[in-house]
């Protein structure tokens, strides 16, 4: 199941960021990688990870340029007495962003599935993650440094967990 996520994911950044580029006040798209720290419920404890986070962004809407579609993925990582713990996130949605000078701030609301392996117990809820962060346009061509913060809601057997997430690392832009 991962690898067909993976392999959806990938078709999906490669089709949606393979836009014709045309000269707008925004680039037609970029790509993210950074790292993460979450803060994650489990129903009744609090624990931290650590993982990473990658997404793609595509800026589809010539008539609505700060609007843009982006696809975003993360896992993270923790072992505990009950044996290791992973937790992946795949999520999708619109995402509206301003450029003022250097800085890029934007926020978004995506919607997607995460998929949990705690102890050898695996479920797979529905995620909300809302979020928003800001790009910093770097001296060098075409990057930018991303700082991101996220609060991501499930819901699974009757019970709301909200998880929370910040993310930093390199933005390629084109």
């Amino acid at each position: 199941m991962l690898k067909t996520a993976a392999a959806v994911l990938a078709f999906v950044c490669l089709t949606l960021l393979s836009i014709p580029m045309s000269a707008q006040l925004l680039p037609d798209g970029n790509l993210y990688g950074g790292v993460s720290y979450g803060r994650f419920n489990e129903v009744i404890n609090q624990q931290s990870y650590r993982g990473w986070n990658g997404s793609g962004e595509a800026f589809a809407f010539a008539r609505f340029p700060h609007i843009s579609v982006v696809i975003d993925a993360s896992g993270f990582y923790r072992r505990n007495t009950s044996g290791k713990i992973t937790q992946y996130n795949f999520v999708g949605g619109p995402r509206l962003s301003q450029t003022y000078g250097r800085w890029r701030p934007f926020v978004h609301a995506l919607a997607g599935i995460q998929l949990v392996n705690s102890g050898g117990v695996t479920y797979n809820p529905i995620a909300i993650d809302l979020g928003g962060g800001a790009d910093y346009k770097l001296n060098f061509k075409n990057f930018s440094w991303r700082a991101q913060a996220d609060a991501i809601r499930t819901r699974y057997a009757f019970a709301t967990q909200y998880d929370y997430r910040a993310s930093t690392g390199i933005v390629w832009r084109f």
